[in-house]
């Protein structure tokens, strides 16, 4: 088998998909390190550096004997590593269902056809959003999905204005998300029926699962 390149990961685990339209489905997350944004309500800031240098090889191993087809790559921001692009090839090729999720910040272009991408469009409230690279609405694919985690009304109206302007929910499934403790999510759900917008609200399960747990 040939050598493959390595990455820097910061944990591999199964748990319950607390996100996405895959919620509720046993999934293995394979969380690589690293990130150039710092949202103000990042909850996996330890993601940021640390983790260990593993080759593809060796990541394909371990989530093998967590015993589950479905997997998501997470970060930090998973693309910072030009290598994600062969691990999420090696995992599809291993008979692996597969998404990725990632902040989209960075390019999307060359993404394996059968990925399933999860792109998270950085409202105001983020501290990020002039990070957000536009041009990857354009390569989004039917089985996408464009999820907005939103902290006020403003950034609801923003993430209204985005959906609109770029017709998103003819393009991938689009979810919108409340900030843990920051926006009640009754009230956004509210906004989205009284606006009557074609968009999924979610709420973080596994948070309310387990809380902030790291590693599940």
């Amino acid at each position: 088998m040939k050598t493959r390149d390595r990455l820097r990961v910061s944990e591999i685990f199964a748990s319950i998909q607390g996100e996405s339209t895959t919620v509720g489905v046993p999934t293995v997350f394979v969380r690589l390190t690293g990130c150039p944004l710092r949202c103000h309500w990042c909850d996996t800031t330890y993601a940021f550096s640390g983790g260990d240098r593993l080759s593809i090889d060796e990541i394909l191993e371990r989530v093998a004997a967590l015993g589950l087809s479905e997997v998501c790559v997470t970060g930090g921001e998973p693309l910072a590593q030009p290598a994600c692009h062969e691990l999420l090839t090696a995992l599809l090729d291993a008979g692996h269902r597969v998404s990725l999720e990632t902040s989209g910040a960075i390019s999307i272009v060359g993404l394996d056809p059968r990925v399933r991408c999860v792109m998270d469009l950085k409202a105001p409230g983020s501290g990020e959003a002039d990070k957000n690279l536009w041009d990857n609405l354009q390569h989004l694919r039917a089985h996408d999905e464009v999820k907005f985690v939103l902290a006020d009304r403003t950034d609801y109206e923003w993430a209204k204005d985005v959906l609109e302007r770029h017709g998103l929910a003819r393009r991938a499934t689009v979810l919108f998300s409340p900030v843990a403790g920051s926006l009640p999510p009754a009230l956004l759900a509210e906004w989205i029926l009284a606006d009557r917008l074609p968009v999924r609200f979610q709420l973080q399960l596994h948070k309310i699962l387990w809380g902030d747990t790291r590693g599940k």
